[in-house]
């Protein structure tokens, strides 16, 4: 097997390593907003333990990644695709954190919170999620045209965000003695919201490996 073969097999390889790391950062949305709104805490718990094992994907595509980097010394595109993995496996174990944030909250929360959970929130992960889908597709197929796409959708999950926090601070207003409570569904808001921030910067790293330079997808 020639060199240049056994590199492009080790490319595909980092390839679906990243695309298996999205896919587990959006089940671990998916995961965190359903024990939300069925206040399952235990549920909840499963989560904070599953983040273990996408830590240690991450760490893989890490290693696997400077591996090749040592061993063949790539430049131009393919000097861009390792380092671009390297970026965005990052960007989704962060995505996978703030789900596991979403799940902390749901324990905070408590099984007999008696708060009604904001609909908005789970239109605003399942906005997430197309994103995340979105995204995957970009990268796979390195189609900046789609990747672009998620600053448009990125755009709506911030006006949601926005929306929920402005209700949640008048619902403070109303329900003192629950300020806690609803502070907690204020801080599952920004936590979905970074998620779809972090989608936009793998974003960002898709159009820097098409084209060789930075684009800003929030400007």
């Amino acid at each position: 097997m020639s060199i240049r073969v056994h590199f492009e097999e080790e490319l595909e390889d980092l390839k679906k390593q990243i695309k298996e790391l999205a896919h587990d950062a959006k089940d671990s949305l998916d995961q965190a907003i359903y024990v939300l709104y069925q206040r399952d805490v235990e549920a909840a718990k499963k989560i904070l333990e599953d983040d273990a094992v996408i830590d240690r994907k991450e760490e893989k595509i890490n290693d696997d990644a400077i591996l090749m980097l040592a061993k063949q010394q790539p430049v131009a595109r393919d000097l861009r695709r390792i380092i671009i993995a390297i970026k965005i496996s990052s960007d989704l174990e962060r995505m996978a954190d703030h789900s596991t944030n979403i799940a902390k909250a749901t324990i905070h929360l408590g099984e007999e919170h008696g708060i009604e959970i904001d609909p908005e929130l789970r239109e605003m992960a399942v906005l997430a999620m197309d994103m995340v889908d979105l995204a995957i597709k970009s990268f796979e197929y390195e189609d900046i045209s789609l990747a672009k796409k998620l600053a448009e959708m990125d755009d709506v999950v911030d006006k949601k965000y926005g929306s929920i926090v402005k209700e949640m601070l008048e619902l403070t207003a109303i329900n003192p003695e629950q300020i806690q409570h609803i502070m907690q569904m204020a801080y599952v808001a920004r936590y979905i919201e970074r998620f779809a921030d972090h989608i936009t910067n793998i974003g960002e790293s898709i159009f820097y490996l098409v084209k060789g330079r930075t684009y800003d997808l929030n400007k």
